[in-house]
């Protein structure tokens, strides 16, 4: 069943994308290029607009690393410090974020919706599909349906201990890494339940990346950040 749905919204995205007359890329994938062309898709479906974290939720935390030189590429990719996901996957992280705050925690987000020319970008000094989107296929974050993402405590903004720092291109970083301490162990258990409990499915190789469930029926995007914000 599973495969058949995802069939399904393969055909229907395929369909989409050829309504707007969306010509193929070198690897054959159909991105679309600008901000004109992603309007006309959403327009006719709301869960497909790109909507900016913080104005579904303002106690969602940043630290958009690359709209700066702190990552690991030593260089700003990101004009602006924005996150933006798919509609329901905004709300639904906004979800997660409202049941934290029950135990005193939040979400401190890195990275969302992510234009096709940065995967680009990043896969040339890495190429390793573990870590960084091959291009040949793009990358959830392309189509605004993945979340990098940890947990803070919301009195002081401090990160909870996890196994590794952001973008540690280790095993260290898998999601089954076990020589931890029970505390790092119990806050990767905390962050993946509470995505998981609301619509996201962990990567196995990152501890901080997680997909929206359904991220197929939503296209790849090569929208730069700022004429999103515009």
């Amino acid at each position: 069943m599973r495969t058949t749905s995802k069939r399904i919204a393969t055909l229907l995205l395929f369909a989409a994308c050829a309504t707007v007359d969306i010509a193929p890329n070198r690897y054959g994938l159909r991105v679309v290029p600008d901000v004109a062309t992603y309007q006309r898709l959403a327009a006719g479906n709301r869960d497909k607009e790109l909507v900016e974290v913080t104005s579904v939720d303002p106690t969602i935390a940043l630290d958009v690393r690359y709209a700066t030189t702190n990552n690991f590429m030593k260089e700003t990719l990101y004009p602006i410090a924005k996150v933006f996901l798919r509609r329901p996957a905004a709300m639904a992280l906004a979800n997660a974020e409202r049941e934290l705050a029950k135990r005193g925690l939040g979400l401190k987000v890195f990275d969302g919706y992510r234009p096709y020319r940065v995967t680009e970008r990043m896969w040339e000094p890495i190429r390793n599909p573990d870590f960084v989107a091959d291009p040949a296929k793009g990358s959830r974050h392309n189509r605004g349906a993945a979340v990098d993402v940890t947990l803070i405590e919301l009195a002081t903004g401090h990160e909870l201990a996890m196994p590794t720092p952001y973008d540690d291109f280790t095993s260290h970083a898998r999601q089954d890494f076990d020589d931890v301490t029970p505390e790092v162990r119990a806050n990767r258990a905390r962050l993946r339940d509470v995505l998981a409990r609301n619509g996201f499915e962990p990567l196995p190789s990152e501890w901080w990346h997680f997909d929206f469930r359904g991220w197929e029926r939503f296209e790849l995007l090569d929208v730069p950040l700022e004429d999103v914000v515009r």
